[in-house]
């Protein structure tokens, strides 16, 4: 459905995209993550034809973005992190100002001004200026109008950014009900989002792509195993290190007893970590696993350290 293709945009001094590639397809919900300065907004403003490449391509359902912008931009709803509203309008007047512009013919535009307004619960604010609502309430009305023209793909950059504890959940609820008939690449900081939300993570850091994978992978890419071996285990603490070398994560004495955490990577070690427990004297006390939080490995995809083998 979109395809990004050896993506590249310079500005005076800095490379900020260094050929960046990956696919949606259609019915994906894809979280887009990255720190400040990874080129996050500069891709999504060339991916709404705000802004063109140095070099590669962006196609939406086949049309070029830069060769075919009016094809390519009717398949897109966009709601930016700001929203540009008019704010001396009233809800319904700006929505009907909106579909026009988007081309949604006039004998349909009553009805589907109607349907935007009841998906994202703003009915009852139809003839309230835009300009006395809540950043909430402006939230809703900017998604109500990027949904306006019926598109295939919606672009959501933070839409969750100002809002109450309250706002946000209602939020997240419109965006799962949105991606039952849409695809949707959604763009943010709060990883809770993308983990009550999305079935895949983008991640793009100093202008490279650092991950790109099902959430459910990546975090599963994470998982530790947390060994503790008790008793009188001599030597337990080398024998470990020298067992496990690639895989020891972080040793620590825990009373009499010793608490190791591999890496889930690779074959099942419990076998290994019994026997090896059993010949230093000792037993297992516990073993148990955790998966990484997605904040974890987002820290560790994008600290600066190349040494990590994350291309740059």
């Amino acid at each position: 459905m979109i395809t990004v293709s050896g993506l590249v945009k310079d500005f005076p001094g800095i490379r900020a995209l260094k050929g960046i590639s990956f696919s949606i397809s259609k019915g994906e919900v894809v979280g887009f993550l990255g720190p400040n300065g990874a080129g996050k907004t500069t891709t999504l403003r060339i991916l709404t034809g705000f802004l063109a490449p140095s070099s590669g391509r962006v196609t939406i359902l086949g049309h070029d973005i830069m060769n075919q912008p009016l094809r390519a931009k009717r398949r897109i709803g966009y709601l930016p992190e700001n929203v540009p509203l008019y704010n001396y309008m009233r809800v319904q007047e700006y929505l009907s100002f909106r579909g026009k512009l988007k081309g949604v013919k006039r004998q349909a535009l009553r009805e589907r001004i109607r349907q935007v307004m009841a998906a994202v619960a703003i009915s009852d604010m139809r003839r309230a200026v835009i300009g006395n609502l809540s950043k909430g309430y402006r939230q809703r009305v900017g998604l109500a109008e990027a949904m306006l023209a019926e598109p295939e793909f919606l672009i959501l950059d933070e839409p969750t950014v100002g809002l109450d504890p309250r706002q946000v959940m209602k939020m997240r609820q419109l965006v799962r009900r949105l991606s039952q008939t849409t695809t949707i690449l959604l763009s943010t900081h709060i990883l809770q989002e993308v983990e009550a939300v999305c079935q895949r993570v983008i991640i793009i850091h100093e202008g490279a792509i650092a991950a790109d994978e099902p959430l459910a992978g990546l975090l599963a890419r994470g998982k530790e195993l947390i060994v503790e071996i008790a008793g009188d285990a001599t030597d337990v603490h080398q024998q470990m290190q020298r067992r496990f070398a690639e895989r020891l994560l972080r040793s620590s004495r825990q009373g009499k007893a010793w608490q190791f955490v591999l890496s889930g990577e690779g074959a099942d070690p419990r076998k290994a970590v019994n026997e090896l427990a059993r010949r230093c004297g000792g037993y297992i006390a516990n073993l148990y696993s955790r998966p990484h939080l997605l904040e974890e490995i987002f820290i560790s995809l994008t600290m600066a350290d190349t040494a990590r083998g994350v291309s740059q």
